[in-house]
């Protein structure tokens, strides 16, 4: 094969990539196409936690640009080739103390808000709604134990449909958005209410993820 049908065939397949994820449309309540950022937050806590996400970010973009910046200048205006000659100088307890408390104070300037976001994050006191949610091979166990719904159990596995299609491994452009999302009997809890859920499992340790639906 010469290398221009090479190329060709790359392009080729590219574009059919290209085209199946276009197909793929936004999954409501959860990823978007091309999503860069995170979903629109529903309750106060993930306000603040979309708040800190950013404000984490710009903090280290703003220190990385900041060092890097002073080290590449540093590099570039006393390289060797223009004459520079190595400085000989010992340690300078002025520049020692400043570079110990400017990080310090960075540090403490991130840890405030981030603790005041994991307490609030972490207070599951005066819940409208408590459901333990055990994790089992496959398939997870819902209990109501308080609120709403009190005495509700149920299990729910992944649906029949998708588990079909995992098990024959359909391609890509036959999948549904929500592919292995899908559950038969997905957990409902109503908007505008304190939730508390308890993870605990049975006869599985390993990280237990679900996508309940309000």
């Amino acid at each position: 094969m010469t290398s221009i049908s090479k190329i060709a065939a790359l392009l080729m397949a590219a574009g059919g990539i290209a085209g199946a994820a276009h197909a793929v449309e936004d999954l409501p309540g959860g990823p978007a196409v091309r999503q860069l950022n995170l979903h629109a937050a529903a309750t106060r806590i993930g306000v603040e936690i979309a708040w800190l996400h950013w404000f984490m970010l710009i903090t280290c973009i703003v220190i990385f640009v900041l060092v890097f910046s002073v080290m590449f200048y540093s590099i570039w205006k006393h390289r060797k080739s223009v004459g520079h000659k190595p400085a000989n100088f010992h340690e300078s307890v002025t520049v020692e103390v400043i570079w110990t408390i400017i990080p310090f104070l960075i540090v403490i300037g991130m840890a405030l808000p981030a603790t005041k976001v994991l307490v609030a994050a972490k207070d599951t006191s005066n819940a409208d709604i408590t459901i333990k949610a055990t994790g089992y091979q496959w398939k997870w166990g819902y209990d109501y134990l308080n609120g709403e719904g009190t005495g509700i159990s149920f299990l729910s596995a992944l649906d029949t449909t998708h588990r079909e299609m995992s098990n024959d491994g359909g391609n890509a452009a036959s999948k549904p958005n929500d592919y292995l999302l899908k559950v038969d009997n997905p957990v409902v809890v109503p908007v505008n209410k304190k939730v508390r859920v308890i993870t605990t499992a049975n006869d599985v340790i390993h990280a237990r993820a679900s996508r309940p639906s309000a």
